[in-house]
């Protein structure tokens, strides 16, 4: 017998073992992500920027509403949240109360598709057939029955009301300590909601600095942002990764990135325009596979200087 069946009993235990490990310890141990970014012209003072992204708020996550108004005592000065706020429709109250400290900071957000629909039971090996067949989301796959329409409205309405800039498709400025800096942000490539025409162009000449801002990824975006010569984009959505393979790193994006850059700073280049990006692995799951494995949640600490001669 011990022959016979102690090897799938071992395997067993240690797909247990694993399971509890990614949803009970590691999907709730929140991390921050440091990272310098050389983007900004002489003589420009640091400016701290926290990222956040991808918090899939179910209601009664206590823990992880603890660590986002921790994130305060941080004292950036701005913030941005590059989207999916909700995995749960009645999340709204409880992400505006986790992230009540942090809008009291200047800051401006994009919403992702989990903003607006309510999340679904699918298989994760979907994502791997995706990646194969290059759609994801909206991109080539077959648009959604039946899906749940998340309140997003209340939780713009209290965004607003916090004074953070409503990026969907659109410019907004922030002042910081008589700085203009000029955020591009586009609504979400996966459900194919961006309309980067109507932000074409390029930074003004008058900001002291642009950004662009888009929830997922997605090349074509990443491009257009580059052409017209952004230094730094924002983004998240990836997860990064979410079930990673130690010493290897991520298996699928769920966008047209490369895995190489699912998470933390890259670059990206188009013709002769080259442009840092930071792509967040976010602080949350899809309630229905609450796990992470060696990719821990997190929020981003960007402290931007001067960029190089």
């Amino acid at each position: 017998m011990r022959a016979r069946y102690g090897v799938p009993l071992g395997i067993a235990a240690a797909g247990a073992a694993g399971v509890l490990y990614a949803a009970g310890f590691e999907a709730r141990s929140f991390r921050l992500r440091r990272v310098t970014v050389p983007v900004l012209p002489p003589g420009m003072r640091p400016l701290r920027i926290l990222q956040v992204s991808d918090i899939h708020m179910v209601s009664g996550q206590r823990k992880k509403q603890r660590w986002l108004r921790s994130l305060a005592g941080l004292r950036p000065d701005f913030v941005i949240n590059t989207g999916d706020n909700l995995s749960d429709t009645e999340g709204v109250p409880e992400v505006l109360d986790a992230l009540g400290p942090l809008m009291e900071f200047p800051g401006a957000y994009v919403f992702g598709s989990n903003d607006y629909y309510g999340p679904k039971l699918r298989n994760p090996a979907r994502y791997l057939i995706e990646k194969a067949r290059g759609r994801h989301g909206l991109n080539g796959n077959k648009p959604v029955v039946g899906a749940i329409h998340n309140p997003w409205e209340d939780l713009r309405d209290g965004f607003d009301g916090a004074g953070w800039l409503n990026l969907t498709n659109t410019r907004g400025t922030l002042k910081i300590e008589g700085m203009s800096v000029e955020l591009t942000g586009l609504d979400d490539p996966h459900i194919k909601r961006d309309r980067y025409d109507r932000v074409a162009g390029g930074p003004s000449e008058s900001a002291d600095l642009s950004l662009g801002v888009v929830h997922a990824p997605y090349l074509r975006s990443l491009d257009a942002f580059t052409a017209d010569g952004y230094p730094l984009i924002l983004a998240g959505h990836t997860h990064g990764g979410q079930l990673c393979i130690p010493f290897y790193g991520a298996l699928v994006t769920n966008c047209d990135l490369d895995t190489d850059r699912v998470k933390g700073l890259s670059t990206h280049t188009v013709g002769d325009h080259t442009a840092y990006m930071h792509v967040s692995a976010g602080c949350g799951t899809n309630r229905y596979t609450p796990v992470r494995f060696a990719c821990p949640p997190e929020a981003s600490l960007l402290t931007l200087v001067e960029r190089d001669a």
